[in-house]
């Protein structure tokens, strides 16, 4: 298996104020989203990506978020392993965007 790419926050947020937004999917149970999540981000919780992997278009480029960057990992790996090759990890999850936001 590939190493998964990493992406740091400060480069994300650069992307995003600059209109080159990747598609991104924070992958955090209901209960931590609630608490916020990046803007324009799409929920879908780890336990449900297996059943909804043909929401995802596979030659986009896809950041995956979570809270410390474990989970939305693991997301990328399930991805490589079904065939898509451009899947980003948010290198600290939210723990790491929220220190880079302040």
């Amino acid at each position: 298996m590939n190493p998964i790419p990493q992406i740091q926050p400060s480069e994300l947020q650069a992307r995003i104020e600059q209109g080159q937004a990747p598609l991104m999917i924070d992958v955090r149970e209901p209960d931590e989203v609630a608490q916020g999540m990046i803007e324009g981000a799409v929920h879908i919780p780890l336990g449900e990506l297996a059943g909804r992997v043909d929401e995802l278009d596979p030659d986009r480029e896809i950041v995956f978020i979570c809270r410390s960057g474990y989970r939305s990992e693991r997301a990328c790996e399930y991805l490589q392993q079904s065939g898509f090759d451009q899947v980003v990890n948010l290198e600290g999850g939210m723990i790491a965007w929220s220190d880079s936001s302040q």
